[in-house]
């Protein structure tokens, strides 16, 4: 018999395995991640033991989050990391520096000696950036403003891993290294880091431009592989973590015009590699540790979703975002990452970490990681709860022109919550006609910004009603809700309709399920971008084809009445297009020159009667140069005008010899 590879079987078990469990969790609207983790942990070593390939499915796994740190890197752009540095670099050095912090003093207050007390810090500072990502992408909140904040705290802490890995050996006493070669190396892989997103930046976009010309779809999906894994590859080999090199990859290819047929390519390899991370994770708890010290495990797992929680809820707070954003914020972050998991077995090698130590903190993490699909669904809740109790946080003013007072003034004016692109432009139209409006920002650092360019904004959390309240929102004419929060939108649109019954309010959305649900709370008008670009382009295809542009706003009209019904239904009404070009040859236009000979002259458009007498119609009239649409039956006909005749050829010719010979003389008024 042929012989099967035994990562063959264990890929098949864990498929077979997978599949049902991820069944049930749907069947029962459990987070998917949360499935796979149970997979892993039934099908691991620690439960029935049926996989042998654990460390082969693990390199699979550690593949997966690569693939999905390139995805989530396609989203972004080198001008947004821009935009989020003090996110990173502020927001994510706090939170790093302030969670070894709170472990080294409640780990000494257990009388743990400073070096495991600083070790075991860094493993609780880092958080899941595969789960938290995934989880931002599957709810469509990877662009709303706490996971902005979320993005911006996990790069520092992928960052920060290279700095980690080098204090392990010197923390374990074993290895001597020096204070001057741990700078050396550190910098050694920061400037490297410099250098390979300027390499990067210039070589991808022209081998991919060399890859398309190819033409072939095979040559462009080895080669989109290639540099994701490559950049990954080259960032370890300086120390930083695979993760972060793909997501590097996936930023420098998202300016490109090629990042969309990138992701489509991607996704499928994304998803399957992906799903065996979660299973490996499950993999490594071992019940009967967890059984032996269930208590033990669940007060850590506690402090450490609690303590983690209230960290990065300070840290994000004292970012200037609101309650609410910053407690979902805190609320995704609160768990250990999966590079923890590499920190603690160089500990335990380095003699920081005790075998018993060693399960209880594994079983604990993972239980943080089970819940973290859980938090953050519940994480909008608990953030408009706590943000009801503050009722005395502030909701900042206009420093514009008459400060606080000018948005009492205001009256039928337009509240605009959100200034990203589409805020903007927005905000730029309404200023160049002298409407009134004001501008609802809950990033603090973009208010300063904008205020300090004369912008009429303010700091507020639209999904409070006292701010609403605030700028007026009972006095407005129109709402427009343009952020990337879909729970807060939702939230924004059922408030202001509530405070104000006459409201226009009109939601931009970039996921059409949403359409129903936004209607039924109170908007006037949904934009979904998805279609909203199929009705572009497809209004430019028919103008192409030379349909008039009435028929074509008249189908666009139709459609956004229909909420996009017929866009999102799986078949359209069927139009043939040779019966509508048959239509189009039949019909012409043509001009007539009316000579002092005409024997029309004299005659109004309605005693000639050429629509009922031929089937033309005159669509327009030139008269000394000036032309006059659609003119009207009392139209009298001089020397010299010119007529335009729309109809079919053959009654063009009719209406032309009428208007040029005798045959006008027979036309009963």
């Amino acid at each position: 018999m042929p012989h099967t590879p035994p990562l063959f079987e264990d890929l098949l078990l864990i498929l077979l395995a997978a599949v049902p469990v991820a069944f049930l969790c749907l069947k029962l609207r459990m987070p998917i991640l949360v499935g796979l983790m149970l997979t892993g942990i039934m099908i691991g070593p620690y439960g029935l033991g049926l996989i042998k390939e654990i460390e082969a499915i693990e390199i699979l796994a550690e593949i997966g989050v690569v693939l999905l740190l390139f995805t989530i890197g396609l989203e972004f752009s080198l001008r947004r990391l821009r935009e989020m540095q003090r996110l990173v670099f502020v927001g994510g050095g706090l939170q790093v520096l302030l969670t070894i912090l709170a472990a080294v003093a409640l780990e000494t207050l257990v009388g743990q000696p400073i070096n495991k007390a600083i070790f075991f810090g860094f493993l609780f500072a880092l958080s899941s950036t595969a789960i938290v990502l995934k989880s931002y992408v599957e709810r469509a909140e990877i662009d709303a403003p706490h996971g902005r904040a979320g993005v911006g705290i996990l790069i520092f802490q992928d960052l920060s891993i290279v700095l980690m890995m080098l204090l392990v050996p010197l923390l374990g006493g074993r290895q001597a290294t020096s204070l001057s070669a741990v700078v050396w190396t550190l910098g050694t892989a920061f400037f490297a880091l410099a250098g390979i997103i300027a390499a990067s930046w210039f070589i991808v976009p022209q081998l991919l431009k060399q890859v398309v010309k190819m033409r072939s779809p095979e040559v462009f999906v080895i080669s989109v592989v290639l540099i994701c894994l490559g950049t990954s590859w080259l960032t370890a080999q300086f120390g930083l973590s695979l993760a972060l090199g793909a997501f590097i990859a996936g930023v420098i290819i998202a300016d490109s015009e090629y990042s969309h047929q990138v992701v489509a390519d991607i996704l499928p390899f994304r998803d399957v590699f992906n799903s065996l991370f979660f299973i490996s994770i499950g993999m490594l708890l071992s019940m009967s540790a967890l059984m032996e010290n269930l208590t033990t495990v669940l007060i850590l797992a506690a402090l450490l979703i609690v303590g983690k929680a209230l960290i990065i809820l300070g840290v994000v707070k004292f970012l200037g975002y609101s309650l609410r954003v910053s407690t979902m914020t805190a609320l995704g972050l609160a768990q250990v990452g999966e590079f923890s998991f590499v920190l603690a077995k160089a500990g335990r090698a380095e003699g920081l970490m005790p075998d018993a130590d060693y399960q209880s903190f594994l079983a604990a993490s993972i239980i943080s990681m089970i819940a973290t699909p859980f938090l953050i669904a519940v994480a909008p809740k608990v953030g408009y709860f706590l943000q009801s109790l503050a009722s005395d946080q502030p909701v900042g003013d206009v420093t514009e022109t008459g400060g606080e007072s000018e948005i009492y003034k205001l009256q039928n004016h337009v509240i605009i919550v959100g200034y990203g692109l589409n805020g903007r432009n927005l905000s730029r139209v309404l200023r160049a006609v002298a409407l009134p409006y004001i501008v609802l920002e809950v990033n603090s650092e973009t208010v300063r910004r904008a205020k300090a360019e004369g912008e009429k904004m303010i700091f507020g959390d639209g999904t409070r009603r006292e701010v609403l309240h605030h700028i007026g929102v009972e006095r407005a004419s129109v709402l427009v809700v343009a952020i990337s929060d879909p729970a807060a939108g939702r939230r924004i649109v059922g408030q202001a309709r509530q405070m104000n019954p006459k409201l226009h309010v009109i939601v931009r959305t970039r996921y059409v399920s949403e359409i129903a649900e936004l209607l039924e709370i109170g908007a006037n008008e949904v934009i979904p971008e998805e279609f909203e670009t199929s009705i572009e382009i497809f209004s430019r295809v028919l103008h192409r084809y030379g349909v008039t542009r009435n028929i074509i706003e008249r189908q666009i009209g139709e459609i956004r009445r229909q909420g996009y019904e017929m866009l999102r239904s799986s078949s359209l009404p069927m139009i043939h297009l040779s019966e509508f070009a048959d239509a189009l040859d039949g019909t012409a236009t043509e001009t007539i020159f009316l000579t002092n000979e005409s024997p029309a002259l004299g005659k109004t458009l309605a005693q000639l009667n050429l629509r009922n007498q031929t089937g033309v119609t005159v669509v327009a009239a030139v008269r000394a140069g000036a032309t006059e649409i659609n003119p009207g039956a009392d139209f009298k006909l001089q020397a010299e005008d010119i007529l335009v005749l729309l109809g079919a050829t053959e009654k063009i010719d009719h209406a032309r010899k009428i208007l040029q010979s005798d045959d006008a003389s027979g036309f009963n008024p």
